[in-house]
């Protein structure tokens, strides 16, 4: 490669790639505009739910694949630890069932890959308790069978889903369904909608900063 291409970053890109760039990001802020209209009340009524549950001492689980297990772990540590450093508070009860790579190897080699987050939520999970199961599609098996078995136990059940809802829109209590087809852009509302639900359940169990 010569000098004058090595020096221009952008060389070894196609022609469209500036107006991909545009395309994508417009496509993810009208995304996020569609689950402002259409998903207020869902994420509103997810987020009284957990909130509801963790002031009687009880905690949220929360289990996806892939991107989904990603969000799974951001959105519990979120809760764990804080939001933002502006509104300090005590931790709140969140376990990601995708981290235990041990459990998740053990159970899936012994069992089977569809059981590995309900065997999670028959050890972990309690009656009151919530569980939120993300999956783009609404149609991952381990994550309908993760809420089938927290029904059983008598928790609380939220989807995060995608598309036309998928089957965890008919099995879960609750569900918030972004109004896409594209994954990567559900994926990006799903985060975003997990950072609103830590914000307004922290906030409605701290007044203020402590």
């Amino acid at each position: 490669m010569a000098e004058s291409e090595a020096s221009q970053p952008t060389a070894v890109l196609a022609a469209d790639s500036a107006q991909r760039v545009r395309d994508a990001l417009v496509e993810s802020a009208e995304t996020k505009r569609r689950v402002a209209r259409d998903c207020t009340d869902d994420i509103l009524r997810a987020a009284a739910t957990v909130a509801e549950a963790m002031r009687d001492g009880k905690k949220l689980l929360i289990c996806g694949n892939g991107g989904s297990a990603a969000d799974s772990q951001h959105i519990a540590a979120e809760f764990v630890s804080v939001l933002s450093q502006t509104f300090p508070r005590p931790a709140l009860p969140s376990i990601a069932l995708t981290t235990d790579t041990s459990m998740l190897t053990a159970s899936a080699n012994d069992f089977g890959f569809d059981g590995i987050f309900a065997r999670q939520v028959e050890a972990l999970g309690a009656e009151g308790d919530v569980l939120l199961g993300i999956t783009t599609s609404g149609n991952s098996a381990n994550v309908l069978a993760a809420v089938d078995r927290a029904r059983e136990a008598g928790m609380v059940t939220i989807g995060l889903s995608g598309r036309d809802g998928g089957r965890i829109r008919r099995q879960a209590d609750q569900c918030i369904c972004v109004p896409s087809d594209s994954t990567q852009h559900i994926q990006e509302s799903h985060i975003a909608i997990g950072h609103v639900l830590c914000d307004l359940v922290e906030r409605s169990l701290f007044d203020k900063p402590t």
